[in-house]
């Protein structure tokens, strides 16, 4: 459900870490089966486990420039998913530069 309301806004909300703001994706759990023997296939007697160990599958979150639908731009944490599938509109890239304002007024 936590999920549905982070793909559904795009506020100014605090959101946890390791968490794509726009699909939702998160770490999930997983294991490292450790397995030994030579399988059945290659003439073994098959392979058994001999050990599982817990682990975490993390989302590739990259730090990106992007225009929310309210016309704001702002940094947010997206999936590189959701950033390749386009869902993400980027920020245009600044044309002026720190100095120039100041140069401009005097």
């Amino acid at each position: 459900m936590r999920a549905a309301i982070l793909r559904g806004s795009l506020t100014k909300e605090k959101f946890m870490a390791r968490i794509c703001e726009i699909t939702g994706k998160r770490p999930i759990k997983g294991s490292i089966i450790w397995r030994s023997g030579k399988s059945k296939k290659s003439g073994g007697i098959g392979t058994h486990i001999t050990a599982i160990t817990k682990r975490k599958f993390h989302v590739n979150l990259q730090r990106v420039k992007a225009v929310l639908p309210s016309g704001e731009v702002r940094y947010i944490r997206v999936a590189a998913s959701a950033i390749k599938k386009g869902l993400v509109t980027k920020a245009p890239k600044r044309q002026w530069k720190k100095g120039d304002e100041a140069k401009k007024k005097a």
